[in-house]
């Protein structure tokens, strides 16, 4: 709809970096939404386990088929490192150091847990600044593309939630599980769609731009949707009845 207003040359390069962005469910920030609706921690952690195991297994091949749909050629070492690189080592380092904790007793657990609470979030907090820094000029000089590529971002999210919120009431899920499977639902892995974009197209790229863009968007946007959960706890649980 967009594409005779967006610039020529960087077409392909805003598909990719949207498809890239769409193709990866969220993991960390979940926790962090969750919490936020007082949601089942349990039921979180089973979709972050989930979200992993399919980012590990389908995110290389589901980029690839997305991107070969839309005439992109994208090399497939580069997505497999991406998926290794961000996702696997990761998970391998956090299970490995779970297990070392938890070997020293559940107190010695929780209290490291505790105490890195707060460095995740400062570390969360400097990757959005770093991000932004990158991609500051084009986002003060391209006003017009960032909005036109913050509207399929801006549907996806709130479409997502949306479907999500309402299937989970229909259902008759509690709350605490409804909320959190609507902002699971509809965020995005923003961390690996801008890695992976700037390992394919580079830094400077309209990938890159158009991944962080979907930072720019998502967060403003999943506070909307934690904010609407939290107002409509009551009308949820009168369709429970």
């Amino acid at each position: 709809m967009f594409a005779d207003y967006l610039p020529q040359d960087q077409l392909d390069s805003y598909i990719a970096g949207l498809i890239l962005l769409a193709a990866a469910p969220c993991t960390a920030m979940v926790f962090v939404w969750s919490n936020l609706v007082k949601g089942d921690p349990y039921f979180t952690l089973s979709q972050v386990a989930l979200n992993d195991a399919i980012m590990i297994f389908a995110f290389a091949p589901l980029v690839a088929l997305l991107l070969g749909i839309a005439s992109i050629a994208v090399p497939w070492d580069t997505l497999f490192f991406s998926v290794v690189f961000y996702i696997v080592i990761p998970v391998i380092i956090a299970q490995l150091l779970r297990r070392q904790l938890l070997a020293k007793g559940e107190a010695v657990f929780k209290q490291a847990m505790e105490r890195i609470a707060p460095l995740s979030v400062s570390a969360l907090l400097l990757t959005l600044v770093l991000l932004f820094a990158l991609q500051g000029n084009a986002i003060v000089a391209q006003p017009l593309v960032i909005a036109m590529l913050a509207v399929p971002i801006l549907i996806q999210v709130l479409f997502n939630a949306g479907l999500a919120y309402s299937l989970n009431r229909s259902l008759g899920v509690a709350h605490c599980v409804a909320a959190s499977s609507a902002l699971i639902g509809a965020s995005n892995f923003f961390e690996l769609a801008v890695a992976t974009a700037i390992s394919l197209f580079g830094f400077q790229s309209g990938a890159a731009l158009a991944t962080v863009v979907g930072v720019l968007v998502e967060v403003p946007v999943m506070l909307l949707v934690v904010k609407i959960a939290n107002a409509t706890q009551h009308w949820y649980a009168f369709g429970k009845r």
